[in-house]
């Protein structure tokens, strides 16, 4: 049981979190534009797993070792930034079907699967995880259930708010498709996102 004292005070600054443009956000975003809103939403649930092992992780006390490391902070970042970029390129190649005018349909495991792996390779979560939730956490009681529970309380705040950005980029990404003007910049906006946050990781500092 976490103190619901505590709680009072986590909830608020969660959705304060949450709210704030970051990563995430951003990728649902280009999800979104690029496949539907369902294909957002996938991406959100990816996201939202990745979110729960940084935290499982940290409760483990393995976040600990990327912070003390700079070689395995960088080494995870990197890859990271390779993976992005890759997805930039995969963007590109993938135009929208300029004879049906549809937005192109992706895989949901696969635009899942890619959700996950951008989000456990970007060391600044797990380092953010480390730094925001023990502030939360009471020592005296078992440290591992109360990282796990606080984890699925910002990953649901998260799947509420990234989900209604993605769905939100869905929608428009269809209306978009409607012009084939505007269709030819859809894969190009896409992957200017994607290598937008490869140039975001890349420039990150573990500070």
């Amino acid at each position: 049981m976490i103190d619901p004292i505590l709680l009072l005070t986590f909830i608020p600054a969660c959705l304060a979190l949450n709210l704030t443009p970051g990563a995430d956000m951003m990728f649902c975003l280009g999800q979104g534009l690029r496949s539907g809103p369902r294909a957002a939403m996938a991406a959100n649930f990816g996201i939202g797993l990745g979110c729960m092992v940084h935290t499982l992780l940290a409760g483990l006390g393995l976040g600990a070792v990327v912070q003390a490391h700079p070689l395995a902070f960088d080494a995870i970042r990197w890859l990271g930034v390779g993976y992005l970029l890759w997805l930039a390129v995969q963007a590109m190649r993938n135009p929208l079907d300029l004879q049906t005018r549809e937005v192109a349909a992706r895989p949901l495991v696969r635009v899942f699967r890619d959700a996950l792996i951008v989000n456990l390779l970007n060391p600044k979560v797990i380092l953010f995880i480390l730094a925001f939730l023990p502030q939360f956490v009471d020592p005296t009681r078992a440290v591992l259930p109360q990282f796990l529970t606080l984890g699925a309380i910002l990953a649901a705040g998260g799947l509420v708010i990234n989900g209604l950005v993605g769905g939100f980029a869905g929608g428009i990404g269809r209306k978009l498709a409607g012009s084939v003007t505007l269709a030819c910049w859809l894969p190009r906006v896409s992957a200017a996102i994607f290598a937008g946050l490869a140039t975001r990781l890349a420039m990150m500092q573990r500070g």
